[in-house]
């Protein structure tokens, strides 16, 4: 049977990064963490002025030391040649997307994924610049085998996906795309780089939605695309002519977010698979979609690709969509939010079906499922 590390298992090496990759206390006083530099202009010294390299800093819209410090400890993390922050999630996604396409382009999307980037390619790509898409669930490799198309340049994943979990077998569809010249892109928001690191399976670019599990308390929004050199600068070229690079002050807050990843993650699997667990026994729960459970259909890919699993889940209840929305509007504790990643348990309801998501957060287990029992008791 495939394994991957222990659960809760930090590889001593991704420790060193999330807490000290970048330290330099002597430049800076003997300051614990690193200033932030929040100016937009580096000067050049009068006697480099007519050097045709380009200093490394020159100007805040294409690059900044704070900015740069959060982006080394996460292309380390993921083990890639280059990191790029950006102003939010979407902004990564897209500059990611757009450094893969051009017109005429084909691109096989998972249909589960993260609704604004669909819309990105519905209305932007294939609406105004004359793309094609095929959506797949993207459960088996021949949903992207099956579709490729000799004009196809990209295949987006998501695993897991947002609402159901399902995933896709990232080294698979990686060896598929590669040879034909098929670049690849995965949303890994959900796993974090410290239990999936999809460029070591080979995927091209691995994007992620910082305002979530990295970031971690829910008050910044941010962005960041990994891949290797050759094609980051593709994604830079973007990322500096649309203007959407992170600005310091969060750039710095993101730093601080990765100090307690670990931790938190830790935190947050364990319980979420805790409630997801009771979640399964309760009579008026008919499934639970969550890829740390042993029942999970995919759960020996879940153990082949990823090393832990975090907290959004979803479980379908035994009654009908206007039972569901009134079990949501029980809860106490589960806000409606459609977020995750921070201290808060957040819940949304699918628009139609049973479909329940729910993040859990940091608040006392016993506390929660108090909470979602009495809500259950009531169906």
């Amino acid at each position: 049977m495939a394994t991957g590390p222990q659960p809760f298992e930090l590889r001593d090496n991704d420790a060193n990064i999330l807490a000290h990759l970048g330290d330099d206390y002597e430049r800076y006083e003997g300051a614990v963490i690193q200033p932030i530099f929040m100016n937009s202009l580096h000067v050049t010294p009068k006697d480099q002025m007519d050097d045709q390299q380009r200093r490394r800093f020159a100007y805040g819209r294409v690059s900044n030391p704070t900015v740069d410090l959060f982006e080394r400890k996460i292309a380390a993390l993921e083990q890639g040649g280059k990191a790029l922050a950006f102003a939010s999630g979407m902004a990564a996604i897209s500059s990611a997307i757009l450094a893969c396409v051009k017109t005429g382009d084909h691109i096989i999307c998972v249909d589960s994924a993260y609704g604004p980037t669909r819309v990105f390619i519905d209305e932007f790509l294939v609406g105004k610049f004359g793309c094609e898409v095929t959506y797949v669930v993207g459960s088996d490799l021949s949903d992207f085998t099956d579709n490729a198309k000799p004009n196809t340049s990209l295949i987006y994943l998501e695993s897991p996906v947002s609402m159901t979990f399902r995933l896709q077998d990232l080294r698979a569809v990686a060896d598929f795309a590669r040879p034909r010249g098929i670049r690849t892109v995965v949303d890994n928001s959900w796993a974090t780089p410290l239990f999936q690191k999809p460029l070591t399976l080979g995927i091209d670019l691995s994007v992620h939605t910082v305002s979530k599990y990295i970031a971690g308390h829910s008050d910044l929004i941010a962005g960041v695309c990994v891949g290797c050199e050759d094609l980051m600068k593709e994604v830079h070229r973007v990322r500096e002519f649309y203007g959407c690079i992170l600005q310091p002050m969060e750039a710095w807050l993101c730093i601080r977010g990765l100090r307690s990843l670990g931790v938190r993650l830790k935190a947050h699997q364990s319980a979420a698979l805790e409630i997801a667990k009771r979640l399964e026994a309760h009579r008026a729960v008919k499934a639970v979609n969550h890829p740390g459970l042993e029942s999970f259909p995919q759960r020996e890919l879940a153990k082949r690709q990823m090393s832990g699993t975090t907290s959004p889940l979803s479980f379908e209840l035994n009654c009908g969509n206007a039972e569901a929305r009134e079990f949501v509007k029980r809860l106490g504790w589960f806000n409606v939010g459609p977020s995750w990643g921070g201290f808060e348990s957040m819940v949304v309801v699918s628009g139609e079906g049973s479909l329940v998501r729910i993040h859990v957060g940091l608040e006392d287990v016993e506390t929660l499922w108090n909470d979602l029992e009495g809500s259950l008791d009531k169906i």
